[in-house]
């Protein structure tokens, strides 16, 4: 380009909005005044630097996901930089390794086609990418299967250091235990919270259910285990169930004993329960039974099993009943929230089962004796089939044109290796078509 009166003219650089991404997995180390995140935010303004000639330049916007990993898109900051990218508001994306932006392949493959579609270049400082050819989105794609096969590694092993610790008796991690607190990553005992796990076993052998157990604890204004999370999200401390008082009785943990999937294993931890009131415990429980089971608890016939619900606690109504005298038996129904917290925590009450079910077949039968309430009746079940069945056959419609338009995008795919066009990504677009198309079939 030559000025008016012949001089050189420098050709101006396009400006080229750059967005630094960091991402590190674990949380150590981010309360420092420099950490890994700010030492790979530094390279890739660095970088941009270097390139200020082709009219690069870095947004003051900072990507940062501390303690998240790669392996998926559930990640704040990468989230905005996705919804920044669709906005227009990034015209590269620049990390400190490829790894840092995903570990899987496929979210990889999508956040390239997303940066394709919008202009977007992506550059890894220390790798030296350029995705503006092909080859270098190949070598892309291949160092990324690496990362993705070391994230697998990485997944294998902790699973087998977690069954190894366990095999050893050693605490592995998970939720606190109402008893125990965790010291050096091993348990040690409360003393306060002892007593009460001892007083729970105790109460059910006294009271011979799970339901009064709940009742009486919640009289004492009894919670279960509370305890603060990394992040500072208080957890637990919530009031006993019929659920959490079961786990509770039959937690291993109590009487010194680690388990692992089906195998129970000597712990290094100290027991709270001794082995005699366990084993009536457990004894009483298998006796009583923990539900009794779909056939057990509807043996008497409940014909609105699944069909009443409380309406001021909005919850379902089972069916159950009680014996007196050993002979006569009284079916009724009751809300579980009554049922799992006691009669205290439902207005209402039981329903006599036999009264109940009367009514309703009274019903039933009135709509049979009705010509106009039939006739009424037939007409909106017709209606209502009807209106499904267009329902159906537009749903159809659209999935025969979505089923087409991943068949076209299959062969395109196929096709575009011989044309010398495939960008390197054609595989992993097959694969995620390929898979959208079987979901859908």
């Amino acid at each position: 380009m030559t000025s008016k009166n012949g001089n050189a003219v420098g050709k101006i650089a396009h400006r080229v909005r750059c967005a630094v991404y960091t991402r590190k997995s674990s949380e150590d180390g981010l309360e420092q005044e420099f950490n890994s995140l700010d030492a790979q935010r530094e390279a890739g303004e660095a970088y941009i630097k270097s390139q200020a000639s082709e009219g690069w330049e870095c947004l003051p916007d900072h990507y940062d996901d501390g303690g998240f990993t790669g392996g998926n898109m559930d990640r704040p900051a990468v989230q905005r930089l996705m919804a920044d990218i669709e906005a227009g508001r990034v015209d590269c994306v620049v990390v400190y390794k490829v790894d840092r932006l995903s570990r899987s392949l496929l979210d990889f493959a999508r956040m390239l086609e997303a940066f394709e579609r919008h202009n977007v270049s992506f550059v890894s400082v220390t790798q030296q990418f350029n995705t503006a050819t092909s080859m270098g989105r190949l070598i892309l794609n291949v160092l990324l299967s690496f990362a993705q096969f070391e994230r697998e590694m990485i997944s294998e092993r902790t699973r087998d250091k977690i069954a190894a610790t366990r095999r050893k008796g050693k605490w592995s991690g998970g939720m606190p235990l109402l008893g125990y607190d965790v010291v050096d990553t091993k348990l040690v005992v409360d003393p306060s919270e002892a007593e009460k796990v001892r007083a729970i076993f105790e109460l059910y052998l006294e009271c011979e259910g799970l339901l009064p157990v709940v009742q009486e604890l919640d009289r004492r204004n009894w919670r279960s285990k509370q305890w603060t999370t990394k992040k500072g999200i208080e957890r637990g401390g919530r009031p006993f169930d019929k659920n959490s008082v079961w786990q509770l009785l039959t937690n291993v943990t109590y009487v010194g004993k680690i388990k692992y999937k089906d195998e129970v294993h000597n712990g290094e931890h100290d027991a709270i329960v001794d082995d005699d009131l366990w084993q009536r415990v457990q004894a009483k429980l298998k006796r009583n039974g923990r539900t009794g089971g779909t056939m057990v608890r509807n043996k008497f016939g409940a014909l609105l099993k699944g069909l009443l619900h409380c309406s001021p606690c909005e919850c379902a109504m089972t069916p159950t009943h009680a014996t007196r005298d050993g002979t006569k038996r009284y079916r009724y129904y009751v809300c579980t929230a009554a049922q799992k917290r006691g009669r205290n925590a439902c207005p209402s009450g039981s329903i006599p089962a036999g009264e109940i079910e009367r009514f309703v077949v009274e019903q039933i039968k009135c709509i049979g004796r009705d010509p106009q309430l039939v006739a009424e009746t037939v007409r909106q079940a017709h209606g209502q089939a009807t209106q499904r069945v267009d329902e159906l056959a537009t749903e159809e419609r659209g999935l025969e044109r979505e089923l087409a338009g991943h068949h076209r995008a299959m062969q395109s795919l196929v096709r575009s290796p011989s044309t010398g066009q495939d960008d390197g990504l054609a595989t992993a677009r097959f694969i995620a078509v390929h898979r959208s198309d079987i979901t859908d079939a």
